[in-house]
């Protein structure tokens, strides 16, 4: 609002004050004020001086303002003058100050308030349920919420309500006290067709991984929109079921019943990222292009990055890298472990170099990258360099995939003692792949005694199916017949076994159907 009209209403309530300060005429210009902190106060502080010309109405106004500005000192203020007023005792008024409260994470003064009032109806609970799953306390939300239903006072819930307590449940996995709600909500009757209330019972089932119950709710369901459909498509890439998530995605875009927005194409990247589906990415980027609607920021060219190097796609990779013009750390990370995955050492240690000059500074996923091409590329000195400017420079506390990269720079190079001792000096306990890495390498390099060394150690300790069997392979080179058979059983007690190598191959076929369908759309 211009400086001039903010001048001519607050002109109007100084005249007001002076010939008839009644709330009924006040509160109207002073409601006009909400968007100019100094200006609503001062009108609000001068009108609290009339002791006839507020209500409680004139407090719901201030309340609303303080949530606006983020002025908690001025809500307590208040809060202070309702108790002294009498005020205090309007539910309406209660209700106002504990959505406040929980609006600014406020748990402490929100449960005071709430157990305070003698009555709480549907606005107070959903208040408090909604507020407290959303501060992070999703347990106490959904003990609230089922206090609801306990006597002397029975509160009946309503759509808000419990779509504030399944969002509880997905958070907490409660997936039985999902259903309940699902079911009550079902029972009355009233959600039907309440597309909010839909999309939370598919999140709870989507996040709790009952997929089935989700595929089914989702067929059922008449409105949905976007948020349905992308719901339904993270249940399952998140399950694992990247192959249904990509056909979620494309019966959605061939309905034409909700236009993908950008967590749903962020997603299905990541999905198809997962199986090394590059003609399916493919697809989702050529859908990308032609969406001119479609906001392509950092989020979607980073999907789109990681997407094509774990496909193994490493000149589209690059190019689109190229055409990002704000990179983050996120790119960068991204293009130089891609390039290290792929074997391209020295591109990767040349970019991380452009990095530096570009002021972006590393993350602890990027040095992975940087850790694992030195690895590879048996570069040592490089590797030690980079993993201390890591530790001293850029303050990054190594994470155990770190300390792996080392172990097997040494072991790769041949390094055998400098890499049990730096094994020796990590300050916390080497898990299982580091030793199978160290394992691996004096089986190259054969080296006996470490073997005998590492072997020893790892007898009864807990470490990965690989690392096993390779220690039975092993013993069994070494025709240690008994230790091989004592590996093997303890891997048969524990139901561990090795998942057989295979391959993902793409017909031609089903892409020639998935392109003509794509064109079709």
């Amino acid at each position: 609002m211009k400086v001039q009209n903010l001048n001519q209403i607050a002109i109007r309530a100084q005249q007001q004050l002076i010939t008839n300060p009644n709330p009924q005429f006040l509160n109207p210009l002073l409601s006009q004020l909400t968007n100019s902190q100094n200006a609503f106060f001062d009108l609000y502080n001068q009108i609290l001086s009339h002791p006839f010309s507020h209500n409680h109405y004139t407090f719901t106004h201030a309340l609303r303002a303080c949530y606006s500005h983020h002025s908690r000192s001025k809500a307590l203020e208040i809060h202070a003058h309702l108790v002294k007023s009498g005020h205090y005792l309007d539910l309406f008024l209660q209700n106002s100050l504990l959505h406040f409260y929980l609006a600014h994470n406020d748990v402490v003064s929100a449960s005071n308030l709430f157990r305070s009032i003698p009555s709480p109806d549907v606005v107070s609970w959903t208040s408090l349920v909604s507020g407290l799953a959303k501060s992070g306390f999703e347990a106490q939300a959904l003990h609230h919420f089922t206090n609801m239903n306990a006597k002397p006072k029975i509160v009946r819930p309503n759509a808000a309500t419990l779509v504030a307590a399944l969002c509880a449940c997905s958070s907490l996995g409660a997936l039985g006290l999902g259903k309940s709600a699902h079911a009550y909500g079902l029972r009355m009757l009233i959600f039907d067709g309440n597309v909010i209330f839909d999309n939370a019972v598919l999140e709870l089932y989507a996040k709790c991984g009952a997929l089935k119950n989700a595929q089914n709710l989702f067929d059922k369901v008449f409105a949905r929109d976007v948020v349905s459909w992308t719901t339904l498509l993270m249940g399952y890439a998140r399950g694992g079921y990247c192959e249904e998530a990509f056909a979620v995605f494309k019966r959605m875009v061939l309905n034409a019943e909700a236009e993908p927005n950008e967590a749903t194409v962020v997603t299905v990247l990541s999905a198809s990222a997962s199986i090394g589906a590059l003609s399916l990415g493919q697809w989702v980027h050529s859908y990308i292009d032609s969406r001119y609607d479609l906001v392509v920021d950092g989020n979607i060219e980073n999907a789109l990055l990681n997407m094509y190097v774990k496909c193994g796609d490493m000149q589209m990779g690059l190019r689109v890298f190229d055409m990002i013009v704000h990179k983050d750390a996120i790119s960068w990370g991204t293009v130089i472990c891609g390039l290290a995955m792929n074997g391209y050492e020295k591109k990767t240690l040349e970019l991380f170099s452009r990095m530096l000059v570009e002021v972006v500074e590393p993350d602890d996923v990027t040095f992975i990258g940087v850790l694992s091409a030195c690895s590879h590329a048996g570069l040592v000195n490089e590797g030690v360099m980079f993993f201390k400017a890591m530790r001293d420079f850029y303050g990054i506390v190594p994470q155990m995939r770190h300390y792996g990269c080392m172990v097997d720079m040494y072991g790769r190079a041949g390094l055998l003692e400098e890499a049990e001792a730096f094994l020796r000096s990590m300050p916390v306990e080497a898990e299982g792949p580091i030793w199978g890495a160290l394992l691996q390498a004096c089986k190259i390099h054969g080296n006996e005694k470490m073997s005998e060394w590492i072997m020893g150690h790892l007898k009864g300790k807990s470490v990965g199916v690989g690392t096993l069997a390779l220690l039975s392979n092993m013993y069994a080179s070494s025709e240690r017949w008994d230790d091989a058979n004592k590996v093997r059983k303890s891997m048969r007690g524990t139901r561990l076994k090795k998942v057989a190598g295979c391959s993902w191959v793409e017909l031609e076929m089903f892409n020639n159907r998935l392109d003509s369908n794509l064109c079709a759309a």
